[in-house]
């Protein structure tokens, strides 16, 4: 019997948590050797384990690590195209250059991109493993074939071999159209499952959707189905063999392979398992341009195939772009008798059970706890928001206003009004974000402000807004007269509105208590999740509902006079300072071209407001004059605004990194982390401010840029100015949902995730930790 050298440990599924984080709570640890015929055997223990307890696990606290315990699972239970763990990236993609017809190319195909020395397996993954597993859930008049798998490598582990896949590999699956099919689009739902190993094997599953037009071309990923199409081994047309059965061998013999292969060493990979040796010596020799060998056969054997598909590649990888050929070997002879069967270990199955019913008596209270503890934080984050300096302004204003109303009930009803206005709309903004990632988009706290369109027309409502407060135009100048009357008497529709305004300004910010909370209430159900997200609105609402509902504070607060006046005047400039602003966050989404058109039209939209301020026939003219300028500029100029940038694949473009800090992809903590350096990763965004003032003050800190050059910590900024899903599934795992996130990385212990505000004290005293 062979013994595995390399010890395996299977660990249990780590469940993911409401925030998103991975934690694995299991109280038991066994370390095994795997044999080589337990393979079969243990395989659907494998998936049994990896399913039960990946359905009863209770997430654990962000940035929890467990100790090495039985089969982990990641992925989340809201499908998208794409699912992200610690070892893999996995990806649905389809190719259809036609689109959606009877008789058109039409392929999906799962792309898996692993970290560093990390693999997952081929049809026949040899001594141990798993192959990936692809279950399709499609509309009717649509069917999908077999996996066209790419010609594996041989991975050798100890004294075994396995077949498998390193790197990146995509899996492509033909899909036949059914004559009569005419839907506007096609669904595709995928349920895969794959074992992902280095010195340890984790199951893993995903749930994967993507919905594509009919009538439309779909070839963006052409190049990289033409890839795996290139390296899938094709039918040896005219090519001939056969095997011949010994005691302890097959002889192999084929004919009909390229000339310019002749004389060269093989690698053999037979698509049916369980009957050779996959680490055994194959002794091969090529006469007259037929090439023959002879293959160990499996100690372990189980199976007697009277047929045998194999697959034939240049030996090494010596010549990449050579073709693989696939031919189906007549089996001749008598085959030998199989090994006796073997149980799976009475210590594997102990464990297993062990573990599943640790899972499933894990403590239910935890979720509750956590759930009260995102609405202290959510509570807590909102009353700081007032004072961030994208809100300031708007409750600043709001207070002058506050100081004119001289009844107590009206500045009651106005502080409600206002109330009602910040929490309902921070509720539609956390229903939106939580309907989107339920319909599979990657997104996460202030994802508004990744559309340059969004940007654009905030930069439009401050324009507007430091206009009035300038004195430029009242807003009755601009209103039919009825609806300004309306306006001027309705004060609890202002409050409300104003409310609403707040909330759209705040949206960008993150205070400190709330990134916790948001990144839990993404993965709640819809109720507690919506509850967290009202919370952080009354937390906002609360200082001026409070200030409206008691007396003494109207009492303590100046008498109204000329002062106000000024104020007012003087407020217009920082909603200045916010244009600018948002126009600086336009040119990091649509470049210079969009922000200098931005500007442009904002200065039309100026000029238009005050031709609205004339009177008689000029104001006529000069409004007329203006809408059609205004309506060519837009017309002209608008694409250049909201159209992107074209970036790479992480947002962020080469030329944005400064000497010291590098764009951060996927996969790049781990390289770092496995050469011995630590990591310390900045998640900002151009729209967030408190990034903006971190990034100057703390992260410039010429102390802190010292201890990082001491520490050789390397410094990686991942940009999520526009939107990123693999920006979004790494803050994911970290348990947040929006930026500012930092995190400190060291290989051997959990992430540190520092506080939004940063403080150099404190970056310094972790950066002394490593």
């Amino acid at each position: 019997m062979v013994n595995l050298k390399v010890d395996y440990f299977c660990r249990a599924p780590s469940h993911p948590s409401h925030s998103g984080t991975f934690t694995s709570p299991i109280r038991s640890q066994q370390v095994m050797r795997f044999f080589t015929p337990l393979n079969s055997l243990i395989k659907p223990w494998l998936w049994a384990a990896a399913s039960t307890v990946s359905a009863s696990f209770v997430a654990g606290p962000v940035g929890a690590q467990s100790a090495p315990a039985l089969f982990t699972t990641s992925g989340s239970s809201k499908a998208s195209a794409v699912v992200t763990t610690s070892e893999v990236r996995a990806e649905l993609m389809v190719h259809a250059p036609q689109g959606v017809a009877p008789g058109q190319a039409l392929w999906v195909g799962l792309q898996i991109a692993h970290q560093p020395e990390w693999h997952t397996y081929w049809k026949n993954s040899g001594d141990s493993g798993l192959p990936t597993e692809l279950k399709w859930t499609l509309p009717a008049g649509i069917t999908a074939g077999e996996i066209a798998w790419p010609t594996p490598k041989k991975i050798p582990i100890g004294n075994l071999a396995n077949y498998g896949y390193e790197n990146s590999v995509l899996l492509p699956v033909p899909l036949t159209v059914a004559p009569g099919f005419s839907a506007s689009q096609l669904t595709i739902q995928l349920s895969a499952s794959w074992l992902v190993c280095k010195r340890e094997c984790i199951p893993q599953e995903g749930e994967f959707t993507l919905t594509l037009p009919a009538r439309s071309s779909s070839a963006a990923n052409g190049r990289l189905f033409e890839a795996a199409w290139a390296t899938s081994p094709r039918a040896l047309a005219g090519g001939s063999g056969h095997i011949d059965l010994a005691a302890q061998a097959i002889n192999v013999a084929v004919a009909g392979l390229p000339a310019a292969w002749q004389g060269k060493p093989l690698d053999f990979y037979p698509e049916t398992g369980g009957v050779t040796e996959p680490a055994g010596t194959i002794a091969q020799a090529w006469k007259d341009g037929l090439w023959t060998a002879q293959v160990p056969l499996s100690a372990h054997r189980s199976e007697s195939p009277e047929r045998m598909p194999v697959v034939l590649a240049l030996a090494d990888g010596k010549d990449k772009t050579s073709q693989a050929w696939r031919i189906e070997l007549p089996v001749k002879g008598d085959w030998p008798g199989l090994a006796a069967p073997i149980a799976v270990p009475a210590a594997l199955e102990a464990a297993l059970k062990a573990n599943a019913a640790s899972a499933i008596t894990t403590p239910s209270s935890a979720p509750a706890l956590t759930w009260l503890a995102a609405l202290l934080g959510a509570l807590l984050g909102g009353l700081i928001l007032n004072l961030m300096p994208c809100v300031f302004p708007v409750l600043a204003i709001k207070m002058v206003g506050f100081m004119q109303v001289k009844d107590q009930a009206s500045r009651t009803a106005s502080g409600v009004a206002y109330t009602a206005g910040v929490v309902l709309s921070f509720l539609a903004l956390g229903g939106m974000l939580l309907g989107l990632r339920a319909a599979g988009e990657q997104l996460g706290w202030g994802f508004q402000l990744q559309s340059p369109a969004v940007v654009a027309g905030l930069a439009a409502l401050f324009t507007l807004l430091g206009l009035n407060l300038a004195g430029l135009f009242e807003f009755g100048q601009l209103l039919p007269s009825r609806l300004a009357s309306l306006q001027s008497k309705n004060t609890s529709v202002n409050s409300f509105l104003s409310g609403v305004l707040a909330t759209t300004v705040a949206s960008p910010c993150t205070a400190p208590f709330m990134g916790a909370s948001l990144g839990l209430a993404v993965g709640l159900p819809a109720v507690q999740a919506l509850a967290i997200f009202g919370a952080i609105g009354v937390g906002m609402a609360l200082p001026y509902l409070v200030a409206s509902l008691v007396p003494a504070v109207a009492r303590a607060m100046p008498r109204p006079g000329q002062w106000m006046v000024t104020f007012k005047s003087f407020m217009a400039f920082p909603m200045f300072g916010t244009v600018a602003w948002l126009v600086w966050i336009l040119g990091q989404q649509s470049g210079i071209d969009g922000a200098g058109s931005l500007l442009g039209l904002l200065v039309l939209m100026a000029l238009l407001i005050w031709t609205f301020t004339l009177t008689g026939k000029t104001r006529r003219v000069a409004v007329t004059l203006t809408l059609l300028a205004a309506a060519y500029a837009l017309n002209a100029a608008g694409p250049s605004v909201v159209k992107p940038l074209e970036f790479g694949p992480t947002g962020t473009s080469a030329a944005s990194a400064t000497e010291r800090w590098q764009p951060w992809a996927p996969g790049r903590v781990e390289q770092l982390t496995g050469e011995g350096r630590s990591v310390l990763v900045d998640f900002t965004a151009a729209w967030c401010v408190t990034c903006q003032y971190n990034k100057k003050t703390t992260l410039s800190n010429s102390a802190v840029l010292a201890d990082v050059e001491a520490k050789n910590v390397a410094l990686l900024r991942a940009d999520w100015t526009r939107r990123d899903p693999a920006v979004t599934a790494a803050l994911k795992q970290l348990g947040r949902s929006g930026v500012p996130v930092y995190v400190i990385y060291k290989a051997g212990r959990a992430p540190v995730v520092l506080s939004e505000i940063l403080s150099v004290d404190d970056v310094r005293s972790e950066l002394a930790k490593l």
